[in-house]
């Protein structure tokens, strides 16, 4: 069996969190990524991640908002690429505060 390590960079303000449910454990989001395991993309990701949607809503044509990229970091027992970098990371978290607080999860 194979396996694959993906680095996710989900954008949390596009979160639709009307979306979010309860579980026993917390507050959850139903997501799916779609990964090219062949082909990367300008910004060397491979693929992206989107938030899901009711399968009525899927029928009518709608699509979930697009959260986030992925980079497979790992693959088949081999690094495929140095891990991504942590990149526009503040020095201080305190800007994001606010916004955190607002966050129902």
């Amino acid at each position: 069996m194979s396996k694959v390590g993906v680095s996710l960079k989900i954008n949390v303000s596009m979160i639709d969190k009307a979306r979010l449910f309860a579980g026993k454990k917390g507050k959850y989001l139903d997501a799916t990524v779609f990964i090219d395991l062949d082909e990367k993309d300008q910004f060397d990701n491979s693929g992206m991640i989107t938030q899901d949607v009711s399968k009525e809503e899927k029928d009518n044509g709608t699509r979930g908002a697009i959260l986030g990229n992925c980079q497979v970091f790992w693959k088949d027992g081999q690094q495929a690429q140095s891990k991504p970098q942590q990149q526009n990371q503040p020095q201080n978290n305190s800007e994001f505060d606010d916004d955190l607080d607002s966050l129902p999860f």
